[in-house]
């Protein structure tokens, strides 16, 4: 049931009028609650019981076990691609259609994962059994593994990576997490990104580097640089004239060639190795990072995966992973020959603009070409390369593109599974949004996101901090969370265990862990809804990235996500794209490529993977090339409707062929001429659709776009997907206030449906219809969340979703606390009473102030007169989760303010009623109590154990935070009703 707000903030009592008098549906009841808020027959409320595993899942091991060596026929490599493929594919069985207040099925891809690093690769087969059976219990769905850099004094233990030994550790693990329920994915290397002992200079990282060389009649020419490799070397007269030399030098780097008379300048480009490494790499996994411009390169190196594979006949990670880029490298050997290829001119005979001299528009023309090619380059020549082989070899592909100097739209699209992330503050969801539009665009299930790098500074991550975090991803259109991260660690080592220096430490020895499970149950209950059906968004948003790719300045422009204003957000689409945000209207990005490959169906706009629009949305761009611009014309022909914001296009990008493609641009704009309407909206009728040009909201109007207006009720923010027979909104409140009261909805609906994602709960909400649209009845807090399900048609009455408010003022509870400490370290304080609730640090003594764990509070009471529906139990301020009994009945677990609990009024007794609270503090103190004694804890190579800015960690320094239960504790008597009208 809705959790309802804290007593101060309601209005004054009996507002309502009482409802008819019948039982009270608590959700201990209702839900069939656990001890941490999970129902205890699966995730489902009011009994219902999804499956732990989808239909696909439950085939995986039999179909999996058919994926055998890699020398296979390639119908077999095909069929197991094929079983890999349906793991992707949620069963869809329609539950709804028996029940419509089920929630949908949960499995393995419902459920949270986690990024899994195995410290040296050394690991044992107890352990790594033991490690997955702590995720399972915690409600993890799958694990990534990582080899990394390994832990100091364990060095005998490390294995090498693709050993026969270390698949055998693989295959131990892909075992014992199917048996378990749950899959693993791993990376195509260590550490990151893709490198390793097979890498040779050859297909390391290269930079390029520019010189020029004044050279004069009659003097010797030499163009050899130590330590570098000429890739041209072209002489250009004052006249304009110029001269390839390259292939002319001497085993001295001497060229023979006389000179003509006047000013000449030898242009000099040269590759040389970046010197770039793995970074955290494990045993076995050393060397140079790949060049990502090069198909030789990744060719090469997926040749040791290829012989590692071989003999292996163990169950198959279900994918690859491939991460962000921090590659660095802004050449190849092959960037001549491809950009010849790819923009139909030799980039050698523009040298001097490509080193930035000479006239500033030719300069940005040949340096867009430049950047265009290397995104095709790392298109084509590396992650399409990277993906067909997994493809070819049973495996799915995870891909975090961004970081690349690309454009990342199709670099997503070409992967299985897009990944994002959010870093430190970095938590703009319209960078997000671009991996998401990526999978909805080219018809994708999954969208992954590395979860809470570096949210907070380690062992002060809260579970709060994460719920957050995950609804701000789940608003973007993420639906496969991927904790960043846990560690293997060996059940024997001491604690804080093995830990890898990026929190968030998600692992068994925090002691957030004990009530993670109350977060992973509400992430497999939201992902269970976010990947069911199909994204529901109205609008595609042209990214228009050639106005960015074509400015003068700078070389390789990396797209990295700590910068995603610079790249994004000050440029028109960017700009557009947070105003559709703001207003309401669900929206994704699309590329050129991606338009390129859509057609229209029934008036829709449909992409590549299938997915239908209402419009395409163009931005106040500068440049288009004429292949955009002409598929757009054709889509509104077609029936489609295309809409560009204030203007066309003025120009066309690039030097090539520049203005053969400059008339067919103007030819094309003149075409698109449509008398201007009463708003400023110019309307071109083409075939059977339009193109409208003017003001962006006149012009979704015109096009029957509907927003979604409940964004205009402060701190509403929503996302929303179809189903079989109406839509789901997940709906958050990011205000400061809680939400009481009617929302609307852009789509009728016959029936709405609550879904409480954190108790299970779900109920047929009050609906009404005003003012021609459907408005719902919603209690929320303040980054509390509740899903949405319209039936278009369906009428469903009951079970109805029970609202609350007080009857009463609050009643505080008073009496004796008896304080025990019953797990956590380093050692259990000694319990102790009190009358007044503050923080164990300052009632438990020495022992309580370094403790990290969990502390259970009991008070004895009496109930307080009257006879409400039920009571809202307020436990005031927690630091920083509770699990909550009354009478020895199992009521809730609370991880984020308001830590409130809805409380049948059957389970208060007139007297002698027993409340207890299992408070969970954060890891923090235990931490700065060992950094103070010099404790030997932070025992790892290579970077070891640092900071959340890359400093020396050193807790010793950080004051004791609060911990346990400060109160007040409340009891506050609620009336019910089932609609406020």
């Amino acid at each position: 049931m809705m959790r309802i707000g804290r007593p101060a903030s309601w209005p004054k009592a009996a507002r309502r009028p009482q409802s008819s008098k019948t039982d009270w549906q608590s959700v201990p009841h209702r839900s069939a609650t656990s001890v941490i808020g999970v129902p205890k027959r699966g995730l489902g409320a009011r009994g219902n019981t999804p499956k732990s595993e989808t239909v696909a899942m439950r085939r995986q091991p039999r179909n999996r076990k058919t994926i055998i060596a890699f020398g296979l026929l390639l119908s077999l490599a095909a069929a197991s691609l094929g079983s890999a493929r349906q793991i992707l594919a949620h069963d869809r069985t329609p539950r709804e259609a028996v029940d419509p207040l089920a929630w949908p099925r949960a499995g393995a891809q419902t459920r949270p994962w986690a990024y899994w690093w195995w410290m040296g690769s050394a690991v044992d087969e107890k352990n790594l059994t033991w490690n997955l059976q702590q995720y399972r219990q915690a409600g993890y769905g799958g694990v990534h593994a990582i080899p990394i850099y390994g832990a100091k004094g364990y060095e005998d233990q490390y294995v090498e990576y693709l050993s026969p030994r270390w698949m055998a550790l693989l295959r131990h693990a892909v075992s014992e997490a199917q048996r378990l329920g749950m899959q693993v994915d791993m990376t195509t290397g260590t550490g990151w990104c893709f490198g390793g002992p097979n890498v040779s200079v050859d297909d390391a990282c290269a930079k390029a580097v520019f010189k020029t060389v004044p050279i004069k009649a009659g003097e010797p020419i030499r163009t050899g640089i130590p330590g570098e490799r000429i890739q041209a070397a072209v002489a250009f007269g004052a006249s304009g004239r110029h001269v390839d030399l390259t292939g002319l030098a001497d085993a001295e780097g001497k060229v023979s060639w006389d000179v003509p008379d006047g000013q000449w300048t030898l242009y000099l480009v040269s590759q040389k190795s970046a010197e770039r490494r793995v970074k955290r790499p494990a045993p076995g996994g050393e060397g140079y990072m790949l060049n990502p411009f090069s198909k030789r390169a990744i060719t090469r190196y997926l040749e040791r995966f290829e012989a590692a594979f071989q003999s292996y006949a163990g169950p198959r990670p279900r994918a690859m992973y491939h991460d962000s880029y921090e590659y660095i490298c802004d050449w190849s050997p092959e960037l001549f020959a491809d950009f010849q290829k790819y923009r139909g001119y030799r980039l050698q005979d523009e040298l001097p603009a490509l080193f930035g001299r000479g006239d500033r528009d030719r300069v940005a023309r040949v340096k867009y070409d430049y950047r265009r090619t290397v995104s095709e380059m790392i298109l084509h020549n590396f992650t399409q390369t990277w993906v067909d082989w997994c493809h070819r070899h049973g495996f799915l592909t995870r891909d975090q593109a961004h970081g690349s100097p690309a454009n990342l739209l199709d670099l997503y699209g070409a992967c299985d599974i897009p990944e994002t992330e959010f870093f430190r503050e970095q938590r703009d969801v319209l960078f997000a949004k671009i991996s998401s539009s990526a999978a909805h665009v080219m018809g994708r299930t999954l969208v992954a996101a590395e979860t809470g790098t570096w949210l907070e500074e380690h062992f002060r991550v809260t579970l709060a901090k994460m719920k957050v975090l995950v609804d701000d991803l789940f608003l973007s259109g993420v639906n496969h969370i991927i904790y960043h991260g846990t560690c293997y660690s060996p059940r024997e080592a001491p604690w804080p265990g093995w830990v890898f220096y990026a929190s968030t430490q998600m692992n068994p020895r925090n002691s957030i862990w004990h009530d993670a499970p109350a977060l992973n149950a509400y992430i497999t209950r939201c992902q269970s809804v976010l990947q069911a059906g199909r994204p529901d968004n109205d609008v595609l948003v042209y990214w228009a990235i050639h106005d960015l790719w074509q400015q003068p300045d700078g070389l390789a422009q990396k797209l990295i996500v700590d910068r995603f204003d610079e790249w994004m957000g000050r440029h028109p689409t960017g700009r557009l794209v947070r105003w559709l945000r703001d207003r309401g209207f669900a929206f994704d990005y699309v590329s050129d490529r991606q338009l390129l490959g859509s057609r229209v169906e029934d008036g829709a706009i449909v992409t590549p993977g299938g997915q239908p629009y209402r419009v395409v949305m163009v931005p106040q761009c500068e440049l288009m090339p004429p292949a955009t611009l002409r598929r757009l014309i054709e889509l509104a022909t077609s029936g489609g409707t295309v809409i560009f914001q204030g203007r066309l296009p003025a120009d066309v990008p690039g030097l090539g062929r520049l203005e053969e493609r400059r008339d067919e641009l103007t030819q094309m704009r003149s075409s698109v001429r449509g008398p201007k309407g009463a708003s400023g909206l110019a309307t071109t009728e083409v075939g059977q659709g339009r193109i409208l040009v003017g003001d962006r909201e006149a012009a979704l109007v015109a096009a029957g776009v509907a927003r979604e207006s409940l964004v205009d009720q402060a701190g509403l923010e929503f996302l929303r997907r179809r189903h079989e027979h109406g839509r789901y909104y997940l709906v958050v409140n990011r205000g400061q206030q809680r939400v009481d009261g009617w929302i609307p909805l852009a789509a009728s609906a016959a029936t709405a449906i609550l879904m409480d994602p954190m108790t299970g709960q779900t109920g047929v909400a009050a609906l009404r219809e005003r003012d021609g649209g459907t408005h719902v009845y919603v209690q929320l807090e303040p980054n509390a969340s509740v899903i949405v399900k319209t039936l278009e048609k369906q009428s469903v009455r009951n079970p109805r979703w029970t609202y609350a408010e007080p009857s009463a003022e609050a009643v505080e509870l008073h009496g004796r606390w008896h304080v025990e400490f019953i797990a956590g370290g380093p050692t259990l304080p000694e319990p102790f009473e009190t009358e007044r609730l503050e923080s164990w640090t300052k009632l438990g003594g020495p022992q309580a102030e370094r403790f990290a764990g969990t502390a259970r509070y009991r008070l004895h009471f009496d109930a307080p007169a009257g006879r409400p529906d039920a009571w809202l139990l307020d436990l005031g301020r927690v630091e920083q989760s509770a699990r909550v009994r009354l009478n020895g009945c199992e009521l809730a677990t609370v991880i984020i303010a308001p830590f409130q609990v809805r409380v049948d009024a059957k389970l208060l007794k007139p007297k002698g009623n027993v409340l207890e609270i299992d408070v969970t503090n954060l890891a923090a103190n235990r931490i700065r109590d060992l950094d103070r004694r010099k404790a030997p804890w932070k025992t790892f190579h290579n970077i070891n154990f640092v900071s959340r800015y890359y400093r020396p960690f050193d807790a010793s320094d950080w004051p004791i935070l609060d911990s346990g239960l400060l109160g007040p504790v409340r009891l506050v008597p609620l009336r019910r009703f089932e609609s406020p009208e």
